[in-house]
């Protein structure tokens, strides 16, 4: 990693890389008889749903109040997909922060320069005014489910249609119907499934900031949790994925966030903590590779078996032990 330059940081990457080294000791300490006990929550069938609910709270909360702590990459996507103007950003987060209004007249202007009139009240303790305008909060949910939905769709169609043309080339000879219309249903299920994040993420903040008749902190954190229930709209194969990628980012911006603050114990700061993270990563996932082969998925195995050279392993009657790719996709 230092090859790649000393000033150049892959942080995102060391992280995420450490939460599959993560997914890889935790199987460990499964089929452990020492901490098969202590890693017992760890089988949870839907563990995943509630990493990407604790991935969400930072996420989306950081996207409101302190967007600079995500990759930029990352925050341009959740601008486009969170469907709101950086002005209207701005408003939430100087009432959640409780500071003056200072661009009540920046975001009347964008509002009529989308066809809507609204005078916005300097005084006001809850910003639903300035996240939907004169909507109601169920009238903009469904208003903006519909919108988020024709942003999501561009998103997954090459996610499902390239690795159909290109990897499933053969197949879709054969059964063309088939593999084209499991490619639409994912691109369906999985811009639902973004469309609905989305939407979900304004539509509990509005309900908090609503009943409790104030906004802040708490509240933002409380009301993007459950936006992390929107993963059961996708596949069950997919979800794992999802939130360890989510909470990659997650882990990244809250660190980001509590050095900002002045939290981050001096041991943590390291100059390049990217290639420390890294290294442990890789150390964990190689052991695992050398002693404890059973918990990877049969994909990865042969990757890492072809990465390094390793021959493929023989059954019994001297064939080749990977498995077909019908069968490791199965397993997968």
């Amino acid at each position: 990693m230092l090859l790649t330059g000393p000033g150049t940081q892959h942080t995102s990457l060391a992280i995420y890389i450490l939460m599959r080294a993560a997914v890889l000791a935790s199987r460990c300490g499964i089929k452990s008889k020492r901490f098969g006990k202590i890693c017992k929550p760890l089988t949870w069938s839907n563990g995943d749903i509630f990493l990407m609910c604790l991935a969400s709270a930072q996420i989306l909360s950081a996207y409101i109040l302190n967007q600079d702590s995500l990759p930029s990459s990352y925050k341009s996507f959740l601008n486009k997909h969170g469907g709101k103007d950086l002005t209207i950003l701005q408003g939430v987060k100087d009432i959640v922060n409780h500071t003056a209004l200072n661009n009540l007249a920046g975001i009347e202007k964008y509002y009529k320069s989308v066809g809507v009139d609204i005078k916005l009240d300097p005084n006001m303790k809850v910003p639903c005014p300035i996240v939907h305008g004169n909507q109601s909060c169920t009238g903009h949910v469904f208003s903006f489910l519909l919108q988020a939905y024709g942003r999501a769709v561009p998103v997954y169609v090459p996610v499902y249609l390239v690795p159909a043309l290109v990897v499933h080339r053969q197949h879709l000879m054969k059964r063309p119907y088939t593999i084209l219309g499991k490619s639409l249903l994912g691109i369906a299920r999985s811009s639902m499934f973004l469309s609905v994040y989305c939407a979900s993420a304004w539509a509990w903040t509005c309900l908090l900031f609503r009943t409790f008749q104030s906004a802040n902190t708490p509240l933002v954190i409380l009301g993007t949790f459950p936006t992390g229930l929107a993963l059961f709209i996708e596949k069950k194969s997919r979800r794992i994925e999802i939130s360890l990628y989510c909470l990659a980012r997650a882990i990244e911006s809250f660190f980001t966030c509590m050095t900002d603050a002045g939290l981050c114990p001096p041991i943590l700061q390291i100059k390049r903590a990217d290639v420390v993270v890294f290294s442990i990563a890789t150390s964990i996932i190689m052991h695992c590779y050398a002693q404890e082969r059973e918990v990877f998925r049969s994909k990865y195995l042969n990757v890492l078996d072809w990465v390094f050279g390793v021959p493929p392993p023989l059954d019994n009657e001297g064939k080749s032990g990977y498995l077909p790719d019908d069968e490791a996709k199965k397993c997968q």
